[in-house]
């Protein structure tokens, strides 16, 4: 009994090592590649601006922070300069606007509409850390807004967004499609997949085989992109503050946003497969699927539960953010429910894995093949 577990296991290996070139370097399968990637280019084109604004910003000088917090707002902007020196960037423009005049309340004087116009200037400052615009109209003080040039807090939450808004929901998902749809659909589609069903292998091992190579691939992809992404994330910010972060929280973020990609790959991975084995028309049973997880958050709590998608957000490890000026009743209807620990998502994610495959394996046993219904 060993001996044939053991055989059947090379036998599997043996066709995940033929099928991994065709998974990672698909003509069908290029495009995976960019899912995977753009979010890592976002953040690094993020970093990149922030540098060249420091350096462009830094050449011309800092404003001590203490000046910065000391500007009252009613001050003229010839005080300001005055006083601060001057500012990195300094933009004027005239501002019109149509407002209605009141009259005396006689028919003779009824209300008009007239033009206002205004002068608007903004001046920004840089102390090093912060960026500071001043906003004046007409030659007053009206606004300030002094805000960190890099903010890890607020990139961390865009990064929590941004995993599971567009990686989780459809990168991985969209990636896997096209990854596990064509291992057995590739073959038919190219009219070689007989070849595989008369090799002297069972066609369980077969099916084991080809979603191995394809879970290597995806897992690799995905887990690599992540976790390139959150590097991409970190790297413009301040190094003291980066270990800090590392020290504290970052390094189980990292493996957890990695963990929640993997797991992605595999439960997608497995239903992505069967569907492409068992269905002539799988695309069919895919925009259901996603139909399905985009509509998870307006779900009650029971039903989001039927979902990869909630077992892979409860393994992140912060929320994704809630825009505060969205109405309530949207946020209402969008308000995740409670999510599953650790153990139970992981738990959960792998039984679904492991039934879809067990039905895909028994049904691998009847199929046969016709090329020409295809």
């Amino acid at each position: 009994m060993t001996a044939t577990i053991s055989f059947r296991a090379r036998q599997a290996c043996t066709i995940a090592r033929v099928e991994l070139r065709r998974a990672f370097f698909s003509k069908r399968s290029f495009w995976v590649y960019l899912l995977a990637l753009f979010p890592a280019v976002v953040f690094i084109g993020h970093g990149i601006e922030a540098k060249i604004d420091r350096q462009r910003w830094s050449a011309k000088g800092f404003t001590p922070a203490a000046l910065l917090d000391g500007i009252k707002q009613g001050e003229t902007s010839e005080a300001v300069r005055g006083r601060l020196g001057t500012p990195v960037s300094d933009e004027k423009w005239d501002h019109r606007r149509r407002v209605l005049r009141e009259g005396s309340g006689k028919d003779s004087e009824p209300r008009v509409w007239e033009e206002k116009r205004e002068q608007r200037r903004r001046l920004t400052y840089f102390d090093g850390r912060r960026r500071a615009d001043l906003w004046f109209e007409n030659g007053v003080l009206r606004s300030k807004s002094i805000r960190p040039l890099l903010n890890l807090e607020e990139d961390r939450q865009v990064f929590a967004g941004l995993f599971q808004y567009f990686y989780l929901r459809l990168a991985i998902f969209f990636g896997c499609l096209g990854i596990f749809m064509n291992l057995f659909r590739g073959d038919m589609l190219d009219k070689t997949l007989h070849f595989w069903f008369l090799a002297p292998i069972r066609r369980e091992v077969l099916l084991l085989g080809k979603y191995a190579a394809g879970l290597v691939a995806a897992v690799v992809i995905f887990t690599g992109g992540a976790l390139l992404c959150f590097a991409a994330m970190l790297w413009p910010h301040d190094p003291g503050e980066v270990q800090v972060y590392w020290q504290a929280s970052g390094l189980s973020h990292a493996f957890w946003y990695a963990a929640a990609a993997a797991l992605g790959c595999v439960g997608y991975g497995s239903v992505f497969l069967a569907a492409g084995l068992l269905l002539r028309n799988p695309i069919v049973p895919a925009a259901t699927l996603l139909l399905w997880e985009a509509i998870n958050g307006f779900l009650p709590a029971t039903l989001q539960k039927v979902s990869v998608l909630y077992y892979l957000q409860s393994l992140c490890p912060i929320p994704a953010p809630m825009d505060n000026s969205a109405p309530a009743f949207i946020r209402m209807l969008l308000s995740p429910a409670e999510p599953a620990s650790h153990f139970w998502s992981v738990a959960g994610l792998l039984a679904l894995t492991a039934l879809v495959l067990v039905v895909a394996a028994r049904a691998s046993r009847r199929i046969e093949i016709s090329y020409s219904t295809e």
